[in-house]
């Protein structure tokens, strides 16, 4: 189990005022699909049966899908009514309804924003799509097709389109994703002209870059680009390809084009050097002892020891300028202090940001000379951050101040890794004051948290409450959201513990 897994456990409800959960015939339904007799009675079906079981449990998800949308669509009428007789402007009366139905449908805050959007088009906008889900004449895929599909008409127009499609139950047997597409935009184009151009407005404005792990210390770098930029790129990127290959370059032509596109985007004039700073977090078993222990990337997870010590070798060895590596202790950088740091031995890791021969401050080239004798920039920073071989938590500083200061932030990110809310991955973009600075929140390590920039909104509308546990351990928030349903989030072991 990852420890993202671990983080995004929902405690049992235990909302008080009664709002425990009570026995009701789905949680009956739920249990004796899993029963014991259940399972005896599929391992005795015949072909057909167990065929005809499957249909039947297709149809009951389609049908659980629908509830949900219901469901989805009148809590979030009832909290938008509750605050709006609060006096919450109209603007902010949906704040935090996105993230508690992600918590409750153990979902990302980003995916929690899609299902409600999704929710309230079906549930006001499209009645015939939501009776045939209903009745599982459509799956929630193809729901969500007609849903995508009609968004940029008007409601009137949605509506039409909802009845020609969905509202004659026997024209959807037999049509797939395609199909059903095709259909859409046939009547979308016939009674909206200007669609497609709003349908393309759209599309440009939802243009992004990701970045997501692969197999084997990989990553995919995604960039959903209008088509004529996209063709120029890849048109670039397969002309230096080419010529390269023309002149000798012994490398593939995905190798070549991938490292061009690292080297243009970078400004590096060799890929395998990254100037912007990474933070590799691993124990020093791993380090120094060559311990199989993995370590952690920043940004992507979990990586073996062997790459983490060969990523430390390569970074540090100077190979483009000939410098060596620089070394910079937690005292340095005031994460903990060195008393603290020499008592602590049993558990340690150890945080390497590779910052390259890109340009740095007076500060960082003076460091660079006392340590290595040399002028320029370090090819390699190593901050040892230790982890308390009790605890396994990392030493920790304070602040007076409301702003975090920036080794505190490094420290924070080292520690969470990825947003601290249960159920999200996204990058961490703020760190959070558990208990609110203007309450007497102190800005140290126990009262911070990593967030995306989502979730720290989120928690900001009323009724939200977060608080910091006090037991010994790994830093564990939970967190009670308006229904006062609880969840709990615990930050993910440390290399080496």
């Amino acid at each position: 189990m990852s420890s993202r897994q671990c983080r995004g456990t929902a405690t049992p409800d235990k909302a008080p005022c009664g709002n425990e959960p009570s026995s009701s015939p789905v949680t009956t339904w739920i249990s004796k699909l899993s029963s014991g007799r259940a399972l005896e009675d599929i391992a005795s079906d015949t072909d057909a049966g167990l065929i005809n079981r499957l249909r039947v449990l297709e149809e009951l998800k389609a049908a659980a899908a629908a509830a949900q949308v219901r469901v989805t669509a009148a809590f979030d009428a009832s909290v938008r009514a509750a605050y709006a007789r609060s006096g919450v402007p109209l603007e902010q009366q949906g704040r935090g309804v996105a993230a508690q139905i992600a918590l409750a449908r153990r979902e990302s805050p980003a995916r929690g924003g899609r299902i409600l959007g999704f929710s309230k088009a079906l549930a006001h906008e499209m009645p015939c799509t939501l009776q045939a889900l209903s009745e599982g004449r459509l799956n929630e895929w193809r729901a969500t097709l007609l849903v995508r599909e009609t968004a940029c008409l008007s409601v009137s127009d949605r509506r039409l389109v909802d009845r020609e499609v969905a509202g004659d139950p026997a024209g959807l047997e037999g049509l797939g994703d395609g199909r059903l597409i095709g259909r859409i935009r046939k009547i979308t184009y016939r009674i909206d002209q200007e669609a497609l151009v709003r349908r393309a407005a759209k599309a440009q404005a939802d243009r992004y870059v990701s970045c997501r792990p692969a197999p084997d210390t990989m990553t995919y770098l995604t960039g959903l680009l209008p088509v004529a930029q996209g063709v120029a790129v890849f048109a670039a990127l397969s002309r230096e390809a080419d010529s390269l290959r023309a002149h000798g370059d012994e490398r593939g032509r995905g190798q070549i084009m991938a490292d061009t596109l690292v080297e243009r985007i970078t400004g590096l004039t060799q890929a395998d050097r990254v100037p912007l700073e990474v933070q590799l977090v691993m124990s020093d078993r791993t380090l120094l002892a060559g311990s199989d222990e993995p370590a952690y990337l920043q940004g992507y997870g979990v990586v073996p020891a062997m790459w983490a010590r060969d990523a430390v070798r390569k970074a540090g060895t100077g190979r483009a300028t000939g410098r060596t590596a620089g070394w910079r202790t937690a005292d340095d950088n005031q994460v903990g202090s060195r008393q603290a740091v020499a008592g602590r031995t049993g558990s340690r890791s150890f945080s390497g940001e590779t910052t390259g021969s890109g340009p740095t401050s007076n500060a960082g080239r003076k460091g660079q000379a006392a340590r290595s004798g040399g002028s320029g920039s370090p090819d390699l920073w190593l901050r040892r951050l230790y982890t308390a071989p009790a605890t396994g938590e990392l030493i920790g500083m304070d602040s007076k101040a409301r702003f975090v200061p920036d080794s505190l932030a490094k420290l924070i990110s080292a520690r969470d890794q990825t947003c601290r809310t249960p159920w999200c991955n996204a990058p961490i973009r703020h760190r959070d004051h558990i208990r609110r600075h203007r309450d007497g929140g102190a800005t140290d390590a126990k009262n911070l948290q990593g967030l995306c920039e989502a979730c720290n909104q989120a928690k900001e509308a009323p009724g939200w409450r977060a608080e910091s546990s006090g037991s010994p351990g790994r830093h564990t928030v939970e967190i009670t959201t308006p229904t006062g349903h609880t969840y709990q989030s615990t930050a993910p072991p440390l290399p080496g513990t």
